[in-house]
């Protein structure tokens, strides 16, 4: 990203949120570019200056954008009540016209690279503006999203306190266009091991334990539910690597505890924890016949499964769990 390019989307982030006001007291969208991707920012009600707030960043999966994307999860009403940012990167239909974030390539793979450079830029920039609580700064997804938001947790483990991936795989599940249809539909053919360490030396093999929510449906044709549980062992296998520098087993994937629930007429779901070191590093959510979908989103938008449980409260609860450690 050259100096004027970052100039400008700096410039254009101020101007904007000069003219939307960011009301103290009412939820503003303010809109952005960096690079050549646009984004949204909610802002949510009783915003004020010098409280800084924790930030999540939402990714939108296929054939979506920001503004579904933040109806189908209703995150900016969870925002208003809890007191936190919402920055929506949206993936422009030249770069992709079914606008998939495009994780299978490798040139997204890599940290200051790609994709994930230009999301981590709009972290940055949203930092400069607005009071942004850098300890307690989230990535989600769903679908190409969710994928995303493994390449991003895996590659700026210094950045994102914790991830959630929705309906997604594995860091590095495919890394061609063709290997992906393969992985979609039949898991990847890589070891989430062998990737657990790749995504620690794609962070720099950093000291610290990465968490992750993992939400699946069991019934995903889109999605083969082994990317799941692919996507669990690999974060589970950096955590390893980060927690003192070595593979030892201090992290590993075993649940230690399982446990099941489900929503009155609606799935049922079933849920395991790893708890290692006293910190809960992954939760993994099945959610009962449920196919390519956010579990308990607005039917008003696609892939909403309104029956399933409601993912936007269950991915916000293992969020506040996790900070980074102060400087």
């Amino acid at each position: 990203m050259s100096r004027s390019v970052g100039a400008l989307a700096r410039m254009l982030l101020v101007s904007l949120a000069i003219f939307t006001g960011a009301p103290a007291e009412a939820g503003a969208w303010v809109q952005g570019l960096y690079g050549t991707r646009g984004f949204q920012l909610w802002v949510p009600e009783g915003y004020a200056p010098e409280t800084p707030l924790p930030l999540v960043v939402a990714l939108h999966g296929c054939f979506q954008n920001p503004d579904q994307f933040a109806g189908l999860t209703r995150l900016n009403v969870k925002a208003d009540a809890e007191k936190f940012l919402v920055l929506y990167p949206n993936q422009a239909t030249f770069a992709n016209p079914t606008q998939c974030w495009n994780f299978m390539l490798g040139s997204n793979q890599e940290r200051d690279a790609g994709e994930p450079a230009l999301i981590v830029g709009m972290v940055d920039l949203v930092k400069q503006h607005y009071a942004v609580d850098a300890r307690r700064v989230y990535i989600g997804g769903v679908s190409s999203g969710g994928v995303m938001a493994g390449t991003l947790l895996a590659c700026y483990s210094d950045v994102f306190a914790a991830g959630m991936i929705g309906a997604g795989a594995m860091y590095k599940a495919a890394t061609t266009v063709s290997g992906t249809a393969w992985a979609m539909e039949l898991g990847s053919i890589y070891s989430p091991d062998d990737r657990g360490r790749d995504a620690w030396v794609c962070s720099g093999r950093p000291r610290r334990t990465v968490p992750v929510l993992v939400m699946h449906g069991s019934a995903d044709s889109v999605v083969n539910p082994v990317n799941g549980e692919q996507a669990v062992r690999q974060f589970l296998q950096t955590s390893d690597y980060g927690d003192d520098g070595v593979n030892n087993d201090s992290v590993r994937y075993v649940a230690t505890w399982t446990g099941s629930g489900s929503v009155p007429g609606g799935r049922s779901y079933t849920v395991k924890d790893y708890v290692y070191g006293g910190e809960l590093l992954a939760r993994h959510f099945v959610i009962q016949g449920m196919g390519h979908a956010w579990p308990g989103g607005d039917s008003r938008y696609p892939f909403a499964d309104p029956s399933g449980p409601d993912a936007t409260t269950f991915m916000w609860d293992f969020f506040r769990q996790h900070a980074l450690d102060a400087p």
